[in-house]
């Protein structure tokens, strides 16, 4: 039986710019499942990044409850999130966040560093990790010498290498062009049935909330579908 790795309920999220308040989410409720492909789409301003942050563990709520692997986050500790965020979650950016003067395998290996995994260990679930998303050829490349396309998957395995429950991606076919956006697609579907990997992708796309089983949209702050 599945349960809900991410639960919000009634979440409002207050920001204070200035004498300004913005309201970015106004009293949101869901639930993701184990092993769910979900998109949370909305256009910018909508409240779908602040939602991330939540989901992420980057930020708290103004009030309302964040549950992630059923702990509540606001009661949690900045160091209790840090392991959180190290363990459970897994995160792909739009613009790949890789490390210039580091290689492919050092970029992927990196998360475990965190977790006081050995360097052999490291360095074996890294070269599994690439293989896995067809990369096996490029350990030895730098990031620059890659196209935008093999930067995502290096993306991809370096947040797949912790072996997470949940798999957070940010707009992750923004910056690549319609073809190599569905293959990174199909990437991601593949990571979610064959280790039933719960995967969210954030995003302004319809074509991508269109074509996922399960479509969260917001608008201003609330959810509207």
């Amino acid at each position: 039986m599945s349960h809900a790795v991410v639960k919000l309920e009634n979440v409002v999220k207050t920001y204070f710019m200035g004498d300004n308040q913005v309201q970015a989410l106004r009293g949101i409720s869901f639930e993701i499942q184990e092993g769910e492909f979900t998109a949370i789409m909305g256009p910018s301003g909508s409240g779908k990044s602040t939602c991330m942050n939540m989901i992420g563990c980057l930020d708290r709520p103004s009030s309302g409850i964040v549950k992630v692997d059923g702990k509540e986050t606001a009661l949690m500790s900045e160091k209790e999130l840090a392991q959180l965020r190290n363990i459970t979650i897994g995160f792909v950016f739009q613009q790949y966040h890789l490390i210039p003067a580091m290689t492919v395998l050092e970029n992927v290996m990196l998360p475990l560093k965190y977790q006081k995994v050995d360097k052999k260990e490291r360095m074996e679930r890294a070269i599994k990790v690439l293989e896995s998303v067809g990369l096996k050829d490029r350990n030895f490349h730098r990031p620059h010498e890659l196209s935008g396309g093999q930067k995502q998957r290096v993306a991809i395995a370096r947040a797949m290498i912790t072996r997470p429950k949940i798999l957070l991606a940010d707009e992750p076919t923004g910056a690549l062009d319609s073809q190599t956006g569905n293959q990174v697609m199909e990437l991601f579907r593949q990571i979610n049935e064959k280790n039933g990997t719960s995967v969210i992708i954030v995003t302004h796309d319809p074509r991508i909330g269109g074509s996922l089983e399960r479509c969260i949209k917001i608008l201003d702050g609330q959810i509207v579908n």
